[in-house]
C-alpha cells in the first residue's frame, strides 16, 4: 500500500516477551531487535532478541558493541533463516513516540525501508509501531497481531491499531476496544443498609464495653432546706427537731426509758402525802 508504510504482522508471543522485558526495568529504557521475514509485501515479526549489555538510561538506550555481538550470536544460532526487521524499546512513563535519540538510532542502524521501530510504555501499557513512510518515520496504521495457536492474544491492552489489509491464512486477532461487561454489582440501597447495620453493631459493642470497663456515677436526690439552702439530714426515729436562738437545728430524744414514767409518778404522790401530813 503505497504511501502508508509497510504492513506489519507481529506474533502475540513476541508482544508478550517485549512487554515482560520492558516491565522488568520500569524506571529505565530497554531495547532489543525484531526477527522475522517479509512475505507477500508484509513484515511478519516472529521472534525477538533482548539487547543484553545495552547502555541504559532513564530517557534513552543505546546498542553497544557487546549488545550487537550478543544479538548476532543468538540470531545465527536460533534464527539463521530470518532477518532483523527492526527494533523495540521502552518508554517508561513517557508515552509512545520516537525521540531525537530514537530517530538517530533508527536512521543509522535500521535504515532499510522494511525495518520498523516498536515502542512500548510499561506504565500506561500503550504501544505502537513506527516505520518509513515516504522517506520519513511515521506511526504505522497497518498493524495486526497474529496468534498462531488460535484463541485470544494474551496481555492485550485494548488500544486498537487500524488494520486495513488482508492477512491471508494466518489466524489474526484484532484488538477489541469494545467495553467489557461489568460484573453484577450490589444495589446501592443494599450497600448502604449493610454499612448502617455495621455501624450500629459497632456502636452497641462500644456501649457494652464502656458499661463494663468504665466506672459509673449514680445520681441520688438530696433534700435541701429552701430557707437556709442547707442539706436536710435525716432524723433518726425517736428524735425531734428544734432550733436554738441562732436558728441552728437541734435534735433531742423524745423517747423515755422504760419505767421512767412510773417512777416519776410515784415520787409525786409521795410528796403530796408528806404535804398533807404536815398540815
Amino acid at each position: 500500500m503505497k504511501g502508508e508504510g509497510p504492513a506489519l504482522i507481529i506474533n502475540s508471543e513476541v508482544l508478550r516477551r517485549i512487554r515482560q522485558h520492558a516491565r522488568s526495568q520500569s524506571k529505565s529504557e530497554v531495547c532489543g531487535v525484531l526477527i522475522g521475514r517479509e512475505h507477500e509485501g508484509k513484515l511478519k515479526v516472529e521472534a525477538s532478541i533482548p539487547g543484553v549489555n545495552a547502555a541504559q538510561g532513564g530517557t534513552h538506550v543505546t546498542f553497544t558493541q557487546d549488545t550487537w555481538e550478543h544479538i548476532y550470536n543468538v540470531k545465527d544460532k536460533e534464527y539463521p533463516d530470518e532477518r532483523i526487521l527492526g527494533w523495540y524499546h521502552s518508554h517508561p512513563g513517557f508515552g509512545v513516540f520516537l525521540s531525537d535519540h530514537d530517530t538517530f538510532i533508527h536512521k543509522n542502524f535500521f535504515s532499510s525501508p522494511q525495518q520498523v521501530a516498536w515502542v512500548y510504555d510499561p506504565q500506561s501499557d500503550e504501544e505502537g509501531c513506527f516505520g518509513w513512510v515516504g522517506g520519513s518515520l511515521e506511526r504505522l496504521s497497518q498493524l495486526a497481531v497474529a496468534d498462531s495457536k488460535g484463541g485470544e492474544c494474551a496481555g492485550e491492552t485494548g488500544k486498537p491499531e487500524p488494520m486495513g489489509f488482508d492477512l491471508g491464512d494466518d489466524h489474526v486477532v484484532g484488538r477489541d476496544d469494545s467495553p467489557r461487561p461489568e460484573s453484577n454489582p450490589e444495589p446501592a440501597w443494599l450497600r448502604w443498609t449493610t454499612a448502617i447495620l455495621w455501624y450500629l453493631v459497632i456502636f452497641a459493642c462500644g456501649l457494652v464495653v464502656a458499661w463494663v470497663v468504665f466506672p459509673r456515677v449514680v445520681v441520688m436526690p438530696v433534700p435541701v432546706d429552701p430557707q437556709t439552702g442547707r442539706i436536710i439530714q435525716a432524723i433518726p426515729e425517736g428524735q425531734e427537731k428544734t432550733s436554738d436562738q441562732n436558728g441552728q437545728n437541734l435534735t433531742h430524744d423524745t423517747a423515755q426509758p422504760a419505767g421512767k414514767t412510773s417512777t416519776d409518778s410515784a415520787g409525786k404522790e409521795k410528796k403530796e402525802k408528806d404535804g398533807q401530813q404536815r398540815q
